[in-house]
């Protein structure tokens, strides 16, 4: 009898049902709630096209919300239905880290993990499964810092060490940097030298986010997405113009 290979690397992504006025309220500043929901569904519809394609490995969404209210419903489930949905459980963004990368471990044990969120559309299938290798060949950890001070992935040897940033503080300048100096305080099973950086990464939270990462990849669901519902940048009436798609950048 045949059986499947254990599993032995997983892409586990963050993600919050794209539902109008519950995700990307700070984009609402130049677009309605259902333009800034069509926004964010683009962008979790893409970073699950990157997680997917990453090579043997498996897919586990922690979401929060219901798809079946998200925005652009049917491309999320078709994309969701070919991954492991967990639901997010935990008050603080910490706690729902923690339980996430838990659930990683009890189902795949031995895997190693990376965790992203649906804040970095611009991520392709080459920067997570390196984000993977690294981990897989001696690496303990590897933190991938985010340009507005935060951190955009996380690459753990055992996933069950994300409990030990679940009391960084987040949402703030410096939370990239704390992050990753409890990484390297000494814990066990993160050794210093074996916390490595991930290359940095411009998360989408604001309209200017927004456009400069559009721009980075004009050919994805999330460009066309922007230059429908965000006006001009300096202006208050006409759609944004992206340069003609020229394929992603490397």
């Amino acid at each position: 009898m045949r059986t499947s290979a254990p599993v032995t690397r997983v892409v586990l992504v963050l993600a919050k049902a794209p539902v109008a006025g519950r995700v990307k309220t700070r984009l609402m500043t130049a677009t309605t709630p259902t333009g800034a929901a069509g926004i964010a569904a683009a962008a979790l519809l893409d970073t699950l096209d990157a997680a997917r394609a990453v090579r043997d490995a498996r897919v586990v969404v922690a979401l929060e919300g219901d798809p079946a209210d998200a925005e652009r419903r049917d491309e999320i489930l078709a994309a969701l239905a070919g991954t492991v949905v967990v639901p997010q459980r935990g008050d603080t963004l910490g706690e729902r880290i923690t339980a996430a990368h838990r659930d990683v471990a009890d189902a795949f044990p031995g895997a190693v993990s990376v965790q992203i969120g649906m804040d970095t559309p611009q991520v392709d299938p080459a920067l997570l499964a390196d984000a993977l290798d690294l981990v897989t060949t001696g690496a303990d950890a590897a933190l991938g810092l985010a340009l507005d001070g935060g951190w955009w992935a996380l690459a753990l040897a055992d996933p069950r060490r994300a409990a030990l940033i679940a009391d960084v503080p987040t949402s703030r300048d410096d939370t990239g940097v704390r992050t990753l100096a409890e990484l390297r305080a000494g814990h066990e099973g993160l050794a210093p030298g074996r916390v490595l950086e991930l290359p940095p990464l411009s998360d989408v939270d604001t309209p200017d986010d927004a456009v400069a990462v559009a721009d980075l990849v004009p050919a994805g669901r999330f460009a066309r997405a922007v230059a429908d519902v965000l006006p001009l940048h300096g202006s208050s009436t006409g759609p944004l113009r992206l340069p003609v798609p020229g394929g992603l950048p490397r």
